[in-house]
Formats: structure tokens, C-alpha cells, sequence
């Protein structure tokens, strides 16, 4: 039981995925926010194209 638990602390497979996914998650924030960015100023350049036409 002790060589098992001392092998499992050893492992770096699970440190390397959990990494992995912290990245992921921090490159997906990123993006959600860039395109809220964008498509909050893409509705008020329609708004200002659709105000000007009426």
C-alpha cells in the first residue's frame, strides 16, 4: 500500500492535464471577454448606421 501511494505522488501525468485545463480556462475568459468587447461595439455601430438611415 506504501509503494502504491509513494507511485502516486510521483506521477506527474495529473499535474501536467490540470495545467492544461487552467490554461484553457484562462484562454477561454480571454476570448469571451474580447468578443463581449466586440460585439458591444459592432450593436452601436448598427445602431448608429440604423439611426442615420431612418
Amino acid at each position: 500500500m506504501r509503494r502504491l501511494l509513494c507511485k502516486f505522488l510521483a506521477d506527474q501525468s495529473a499535474a501536467t492535464s490540470l495545467e492544461y485545463a487552467l490554461i484553457a480556462a484562462g484562454l477561454s475568459i480571454v476570448i469571451l471577454g474580447a468578443v463581449q468587447a466586440l460585439g458591444t461595439t459592432v450593436n452601436a455601430k448598427y445602431t448608429s448606421v440604423g439611426s442615420a438611415i431612418k
